[in-house]
């Protein structure tokens, strides 16, 4: 996964991807056509509770806005090929299925290539854990105030995007199935496989478009690498789940920008 560098940056609290595919490209989650996967149960169970998993893979485009002082910042996401174009206060930030790149003012401070699909990956939970090239083994239990959430640790296999050695762990609520947390660790920027886990906790789930997704994501302090109490929160506007994609112009590289290594 990628590095969490822009929001260091901005708030310092935490380190920082529909049918199957076949093949990822350099963006997580860039997809061809493949052979239906066999989900765990419980995990098909989770897809169902926030909009289904079949209902999914047939939108082609997701649109959020993640609320900040300075303006929002907006992102469009093409859920084929994972294209993307990121607007913000300080710059434009793009991954054009072959080109990162970036027109940005003096003050911008980030890297787009760390930064593509990374907030996006966050906010499609659940569903973007079917994408391809994924394994899937039983978690231990998390409890967090006197419940217990089962759950699944997500590994990838070798070449699967940009960071491989990724791990997540999803939670769920043991009688409701709704995704309930998820655990990640942090490899992009030393290509080596961490054993810190950092906590996303999803309670503030509304409907959008007929899919359950979040309205806010709380990154929690951790101790002996399970969440203790509330760091931040981001909040999210504009939220759109569309079956037609924006004109392919949309993620295209604007005259002036700079490809990003």
């Amino acid at each position: 996964m990628k590095n969490l560098l822009f929001f260091f940056a901005l708030s310092c609290f935490v380190f920082s991807c529909q049918q199957a595919p076949a093949v990822k490209d350099v963006a997580k989650g860039a997809m061809t056509a493949a052979p239906a996967i066999d989900y765990p149960d419980d995990l098909d169970k989770v897809f169902d509770n926030h909009g289904s998993l079949s209902k999914w893979k047939k939108m082609k485009e997701l649109t959020f806005e993640i609320v900040k002082e300075d303006g929002n910042e907006k992102t469009i996401t093409d859920l084929i090929s994972r294209r993307e174009r990121i607007e913000n206060s300080k710059a434009i930030t793009g991954y054009d299925g072959k080109n990162y790149w970036v027109v940005a003012d003096s003050t911008y401070k980030g890297n787009p290539k760390f930064y593509t699909n990374l907030m996006f990956y966050f906010y499609a939970m659940p569903f973007v854990l079917a994408d391809d090239g994924i394994k899937y083994t039983k978690a231990d239990n998390l409890t967090f105030e006197d419940i217990t959430y089962p759950g699944y640790k997500i590994s990838y296999n070798d070449g699967v995007g940009l960071s491989p050695k990724d791990e997540y762990f999803i939670h769920y609520h043991p009688e409701t199935y709704e995704m309930a947390w998820l655990g990640y660790t942090v490899t992009f920027k030393s290509g080596e496989k961490s054993e810190r886990i950092s906590w996303i906790r999803y309670n503030d789930w509304k409907n959008y478009d007929g899919f359950k997704l979040p309205a806010s994501l709380s990154w929690y302090k951790t101790e002996n690498n399970l969440p203790t109490e509330l760091r931040n929160t981001r909040e999210f506007a504009g939220i759109k789940v569309a079956k037609q994609a924006s004109p392919a112009g949309t993620f295209k590289m604007p005259e002036g920008a700079k490809v990003v290594d």
